[in-house]
């Protein structure tokens, strides 16, 4: 190839000219303002003045500090030193000043700040530090008093809602952290409502992963949203609580003590809560991690998943959580210990909670079920009386065997005792409005469940920095047994609506339900340069699991000892797993991308113990991933991955027995089935602007899913389905997650607003009368939210947005239940003179009428307080509550799955007022803890 000399020549003007706009510099040194003395390996940055984007950053060396090949253009210089108030300063790079000499900086101590001082910098409230986001604490103000609750809500990208369930990004949090370890374990309202915010130096959001993912680097699949509360050296030593006393109108009550006692490296809490209030004592996470009643299935990736196992039988229908139906009444407490000894290299963290929960109360539920040619309504009224009682006990070992290797040892054992008595009434109608069926049933279930859990987690780094080599041992075992009765009287009717017969239905169930798992995990890594490397991973997995469902008919004698061989089944699932996986990952400066594979043989042995037929089948597995991350600046990253995740069947949907709980609904196993696979792509982009304030998140995912599991439905003409799980090939099914959120300082007004877009929903497909059926549901939201917070003198937030939401099924195509939306919240503080306070909040909800159901929802929940706090230090608090001021708490739900249209409306807690005693004991300080 010839290169002309006028190439040449533009050429070298090109590359003179690129080099021109990138010479330009500057320079300075800092100092102690009380001592002149130099500071050392303070953080120098330069941000853009027009977006506050990080171009470039350096430390500082021996008290002096250079930054060269910057471009021309406005910038600010941020300089910050910890203990020191950061300096701000704004300069300009241009052709008559290529280079800025800053001179002698001098930097002041935070503790020399007083109220007559000009602070020059502003803290940086976010920092983004690979996959976790980092809030400041100091760069945002709550009142005296105020918990950690109260500090997330003034968060970019963080809501708390009413009952304490956090959503970040998007994503509900499961867990809260303090100083990194678990508080009380699995209930996160136990650290936001009690811990103080003012001892509060970070809050740490990111996505917690396994042990061994962290340990290795590669991504495992394995996930759960986390916030990690970092408390301040000098908040350490000392003891806080909280003694809240409450009694109302209408016998509602709630009584609260919290008591924490923190020195050095130990921490010490104990609380009980008793209350009917629905707010105190209801989260207690550990049911829906391990289901009502059953067993626990492995996931080839090295996962633990607890499943229902037997829970489908409907006798142990309460699952253990109030989620707003009802009147509930909660006692709970516990006591939580760790610490750490022996230089840190020992440490323990244990917890104890026991409680029970009783709920109470009634629930009406219309169904549109949809058939190829016609479609009928149901009507059922529901009065349940529910009562549970728990216990949890759970500790964490880890030791630091030298500067290469680690141990954790993790046990948890839990009891649990479930009582349910239910009625129900249905009335079922045709298209055409005659009587199709109705039926009268009770259900009353007595249940008792026990699990155990145990994890031996090692890892050893070796001298080659990047090789490494871990074994992760997990045992679990769960017994549920249940024994019940269920009695229904079914009558149907001719096309006439004339009664044609009457079915009775008198039996005693009995349900037991055991699994045993042994999970290895062997996983070596290897570099081969200082960026690349790969992950080697065998896994041996055992699991055996049981279910013994029987169902005995009254004899003449009137006792229940004829055995139902229709609805009675002993039935075994063994499952072996050997797995081999490799995954290659490389990490730059600013980029992380890791992909390989895990490959998995299964045997599955399935042993009928009532026909004594045994079926054994083999399958292969595969579980690719792959990820990208990139780094923008500290402010500023976006991730990409992909997961490949093959689903076994669970031994629910496997037993070939009929459940008849709900003698209209018969669920029925299929030996069958085989695993489906769903390949998911997720991708998230996060921001902030130091300077201006500005916020954005965005996550998504969209899934599809092969060979997948789906309800083979079978509707005969007198109403009665029969349900059973069939792999449909063919068709895939999809799942759909979109959320955005935008944050956006207003410093005029100085109000914080905040824009939020959704997008949640499913293409699902069932089989109904050997027909196929398609259902889309997906819900469309738009959110405008605003806040202001003053300082000592009030305080306002509010958000409201249209909703829209897609439920339709290809049967039936002209009665949807397509609707739109619209909700509403918001509410105030006011701080008045003499420590006296006002507040209110208030929420709206519509839902329109759609073709499905014929009446539009709308309900205005407003509360209000008034308060006044004594002493100095504001810690006890009296106060007058009134809750759902204007009586329209009513429950009510509407969903839509597969080809059935559900709309539900329940008791719930509605108007009572509330005199309360709140006293906030603090004696927290004292220095840093003691080594």
């Amino acid at each position: 190839m010839k290169i002309t000399i006028p190439a040449l020549i533009i050429l070298c003007i090109s590359t003179v000219s690129v080099f021109a706009q990138s010479n330009y510099s500057i320079k300075g040194s800092v100092a102690d303002t009380a001592s002149n003395s130099r500071l050392t390996n303070a953080t120098v940055s330069v941000l853009n003045a027009k977006d506050s984007t990080l171009q470039k950053f350096t430390r500082v060396n021996d008290g002096a500090f250079a930054i060269n090949n910057l471009k021309k253009g406005k910038f600010i210089l941020l300089l910050t030193y910890p203990g020191y108030a950061d300096y701000v300063d704004r300069f300009t790079l241009d052709s008559a000043h290529t280079v800025h000499d800053f001179g002698h900086i001098t930097m002041i101590l935070k503790t020399q700040l007083l109220a007559e001082v000009i602070i020059k910098a502003k803290v940086a409230a976010v920092k983004i530090k690979g996959d976790t986001t980092e809030f400041n604490a100091a760069a945002f103000t709550v009142q005296p008093n105020a918990k950690v609750e109260d500090l997330l809500k003034e968060l970019p990208g963080i809501q708390v809602d009413k009952d304490g369930k956090i959503t970040a990004q998007g994503q509900t949090v499961n867990k809260v952290l303090v100083d990194g370890e678990e508080f009380f374990g699995d209930d996160p309202t136990l650290v936001t409502k009690n811990l103080r915010a003012d001892m509060v130096d970070k809050v740490q959001l990111y996505d917690k992963k396994s042990d061994q993912a962290a340990f290795t680097g590669i991504d495992d699949g394995v996930k759960n949203k986390t916030l990690n509360i970092k408390l301040k050296e000098d908040k350490k030593n000392g003891y806080f609580g909280k003694i809240d006393v409450e009694g109302g109108t209408d016998k509602y009550y709630q009584e609260q003590l919290m008591f924490n006692r923190f020195k050095g490296k130990q921490k010490f809490s104990v609380y009980g809560t008793i209350g009917n209030t629905g707010k105190t004592g209801l989260g207690w996470e550990d049911n829906s991690k391990y289901g009502n009643s059953g067993g626990l299935e492995f996931g080839d990736g090295g996962e633990i998943y607890f499943y229902g196992g037997g829970g489908d039988d409907g006798l142990d229908s309460f699952n253990g959580q109030y989620n707003g139906q009802g009147i509930p009444l909660a006692r709970t407490g516990g006591v939580h210990y760790d610490t750490k000894w022996n230089g840190d290299k020992e440490s323990i963290n244990t917890n104890y909670k026991i409680g029970s929960l009783n709920v109470d109360g009634t629930k009406n539920t219309v169904t549109q079920n949809n058939l190829p040619e016609t479609y009928f309504n149901s009507n059922t009224d529901q009065n349940f009386h529910n009562h549970i009682f728990r216990q949890k006990l759970d500790a964490v070992y880890q030791l630091k065997i030298d500067t290469s290797s680690n141990l954790k040892v993790s046990v948890d054992g839990t009891t649990k005792n479930t009582v349910t008595d239910d009625d129900y009434k249905t009335n079922s109608l045709r298209s055409n409005g005659s009587m199709l069926n109705t039926n009268n049933r009770s259900i009353i279930n007595n249940g008792d469940q026990k699990i155990f859990n145990a994890t031996v987690f090692y890892n050893k780094k070796f001298k080659k920095v990047g090789r490494s080599f871990s074994v992760n041992i997990n045992e679990a075992y769960n017994q549920s047994e249940s024994k019940g009765f269920l009695k229904s009287e079914i009558d149907y009717f001719n096309d006439q609506g004339k009664l044609d017969s009457t079915r009775k239905i008198d039996q005693y169930k009995t349900a037991l339900n055991q699994s045993s798992i042994l999970n290895t995990n062997f996983t070596y890594s290897e570099p081969f340069t200082k960026a690349f490397s790969v992950i080697l991973n065998y896994g041996l997995n055992i699991n055996n699991g049981r279910s013994d469902r029987r169902s005995f008919n009254k004899s003449p004698s009137g006792e229940y000892n004829i055995l139902d061989d229709t609805l009675s089944n002993n039935f075994k699932l063994n499952q072996l797993s050997n797995q081999f996986g490799a995954i290659f990952n490389y990490k730059g400066k600013k980029t992380i991308i890791n992909f390989g594979s895990k490959v998995s043989t299964v045997n599955f042995k399935q042993i009928d113990e009532f026909t004594n037929n045994t079926l054994t089948r083999n399958f292969v597995n595969w579980y690719p991933q792959a990820s990208f991350q990139y780094k923008f600046s500290q402010q500023q990253s976006f991730r990409l991955n992909y997961n490949g995740n093959t689903s076994q069947p669970t031994i629910d949907q496997i037993q070939p027995v009929k459940v008849n709980t709900d003698p209209l609904n018969i669920t029925l196993g299929n030996p069958d089935l085989r695993p489906s696979f769903t390949n998911r792509i997720s991708a998230s982009y996060n921001s902030y602007k130091v300077i201006s304030g500005q916020s954005i998140w965005i996550n998504g995912s969209y899934s599809r899913t092969i060979n997948p599991i789906v309800n083979n439905v079978m509707t005969d003409s007198a109403g009665v389905s029969t349900y059973q799980s069939s792999n449909l090939k063919g068709h895939q099914t999809s799942n759909l997650y979109f959320n955005a959120y935008f944050d956006q300082k207003i410093p005029k007004a100085d109000v914080n607003a905040g824009i939020g877009l959704g997008v949640n929903g499913s293409n699902y497909f069932n089989l109904t009368n050997s027909q196929l059926n398609q259902t889309k549901a997906y819900t469309y939201s738009a959110t405008l939210r605003l806040s202001k917070y003053k300082q000592k003198k009030y305080d306002f937030w509010a958000g409201a947005g249209p909703t829209y939401t897609v439920n339709s099924s290809s049967l039936q195509q002209q009665i949807n239940n397509n609707g739109r939306g619209f909700n509403a919240y918001g509410g105030f503080n006011v701080y008045l003179p003499a420590k006296f306070q006002i507040g209110s909040d208030a929420n709206y909800v519509f839902n329109a009428k759609t073709q499905s159901f014929s009446e539009d929802f709308r309900r205005t929940t407003l509360n209000a307080t008034i308060s006044k706090s004594f002493f100095k230090d504001e810690s006890l608090k009296l106060g007058i509550t009134g809750n759902d001021l204007l009586n329209q708490n009513t429950g009510y739900n509407r969903t839509g799955s597969a080809n059935i249209l559900t709309q539900e409306r329940y008791t719930t807690i509605k108007r009572y007022f509330m005199l309360s005693l709140v006293w906030d004991f603090n004696h927290m300080g004292g220095g840093a803890p003691k080594k």
